[in-house]
């Protein structure tokens, strides 16, 4: 008896234990120096489990080259990655590029100088980097007005200065702030003060003219008021010129992915074709300005300030608001997929966001002002939306179903599994569960074609129980009229006998 008293007393202990540990783990990720969050169909904000959360933060300071402190970065303002997964850091401050392996805990070369002609050359203030297939790394050397091309050994292949064109102004001075490369080595870059858009230059270095405009929209009152105004009232007011991009990258396709301060807060990231057409999917709510601030269950002032874009893959890019320090992701219809991030000066907040990437399943943001770059894991939550939302990407709805029940396990608010849960029953012809999960995701759009195949299906099944019940009901028409025809006949002969 003493026996079984000690086992059950272990056994207690042992659930109390348990329990403890998943209080704590609910408690960990509870303890996030920022919410996470989405915007339900009537554009409230709901909470939802953390999609990715801090895991540490790489500065200059705990890094060595060639047996020498690296030293902190100052004012970095780009990162990127090489197609090896090395991260390429633009050191603006420091006038140099350092170089790290994938797990960035190594330097693999920091980038001074290089040879020019035999002569040594020197950066001053590189703002941007990038790295092309092809492995060259392309260095916007801002106040040297260039874009400096360096190959995998680091030897000068070319330099891009003084582009000109008649679409350009007389005198203009070119400094590149962003580049990006395509895979024809086409040159994008985004230029300090260029509101025409984004600059392209051939592979040569040759400018070829520019892709992107943003015109900026003038409501009927302001044209009325210009044209009414005097000419000193015309000079005070503001200035209605296109809008600079402040990020650029580019997807597998081409296709060049160009974000923007957009004070409106509808769009800041568009989705640039080979001739310049914005293509981008806007979803549900045609919004992709970051947070909704204008919806009224907001408590946020202002738009969001998207200063950067990563293309990540299967369609889904990540936006990076330097305004309240989030990273937005949508996937390839516009929908947004999760929000994490915030600012503050707690370990996994920003001071001052510039610059974002993605190495496999880990989201890095450099932070100009506390000269570091912060790294966030992919959670289980962040996992399941990524593998579910790449299968519907690759058109294999029926593969994300499970991965989208999952996510509903996580967060039964989430009205994006619902609809991709009910897009593969759609599919797959069960128009029944296909009406319910698209009613649950608030899809207006597939519900009403679930709703008129099934409507349909139901017709087609029951036609000919309806044909016939139709045969039926017009024989008993048709038969009850002549019985009373009869019986009216014969009840007038009667009375005419009678008289």
């Amino acid at each position: 008896m003493g026996i079984l008293k000690r086992i059950k007393r272990t056994i207690l202990l042992l659930l109390a234990f348990v329990n403890i540990l998943g209080h704590s783990s609910i408690a960990l990720a509870n303890e996030l120096p920022y919410d996470t969050y989405n915007y339900n169909f009537y554009e409230d904000i709901v909470y939802t489990p953390a999609a990715y959360v801090p895991s540490r933060s790489i500065s200059g300071t705990r890094l060595y080259y060639e047996g020498e402190p690296l030293g902190v970065f100052s004012n970095p303002q780009d990162i990127c990655k090489t197609p090896a997964g090395e991260v390429v850091i633009a050191d603006t401050g420091n006038h140099r590029v350092i170089i790290l392996d994938k797990d960035m805990t190594k330097v693999i070369k920091v980038i001074k100088d290089f040879d020019n002609n035999n002569e040594k050359d020197t950066f001053q203030s590189p703002y941007g980097v990038c790295v092309s297939k092809k492995n060259e790394l392309y260095i916007a050397d801002t106040y040297n007005n260039r874009i400096v091309v360096l190959d995998m050994d680091f030897n000068l292949v070319k330099i891009i200065k003084d582009p000109t064109s008649e679409v350009l102004e007389e005198g203009y001075v070119f400094s590149p702030l962003k580049v990006s490369v395509d895979y024809a080595d086409r040159i994008y870059c985004i230029a300090q003060n260029m509101f025409e858009g984004i600059m392209v230059f051939e592979s040569n270095g040759q400018f070829i003219g520019f892709i992107g405009t943003i015109e900026v929209g003038i409501s009927l009152w302001e044209k009325f008021w210009k044209r009414i105004a005097t000419k000193e009232e015309r000079s005070n007011q503001r200035l209605f010129i296109p809008t600079e991009f402040t990020g650029i990258d580019i997807d597998d396709d081409g296709f060049v992915y160009a974000s923007n301060i957009d004070d409106s807060g509808v769009q800041a990231i568009r989705r640039l074709n080979p001739r310049g057409q914005d293509v981008i999917k806007k979803g549900a709510n045609e919004n992709l300005g970051g947070d909704l601030w204008t919806s009224g269950f907001s408590n946020y002032s202002g738009a969001s300030q998207i200063t950067d874009v990563v293309y990540r893959e299967k369609g889904m890019y990540s936006l990076l608001d330097r305004r309240r320090g989030r990273i937005f992701t949508y996937d390839h219809e516009g929908n947004l997929l999760y929000i994490f991030g915030g600012l503050g000066t707690q370990a996994g907040t920003f001071v001052t966001p510039v610059a974002i990437e993605n190495i496999g399943n880990t989201i890095i943001v450099l932070d100009s002002y506390r000269a570091e770059i912060l790294t966030f894991r992919e959670t289980r939550y962040g996992s399941l939306i990524n593998q579910a939302v790449g299968l519907r990407y690759d058109g294999d709805e029926t593969k994300a179903v499970e991965l989208w029940k999952e996510v509903l396990k996580l967060d039964e608010n989430n009205e994006l599994a619902y609809v991709g849960i009910g897009k593969a029953y759609l599919t797959s012809g069960d128009y029944v569960n296909a009406i319910d999960y698209l009613r649950k995701g608030m899809s207006s759009e597939f519900y009403s074609i679930a709703f008129r195949r099934y409507r349909n299906e139901v017709l087609k099944e029951n036609m000919s129980f309806l044909l016939t019940g139709t045969v039926l009901l017009i024989i008993v028409i048709v038969t009850g009229r002549r019985i009373y025809r009869n019986k009216k006949g014969i009840k007038k002969e009667e009375g005419l006998l009678n008289e």
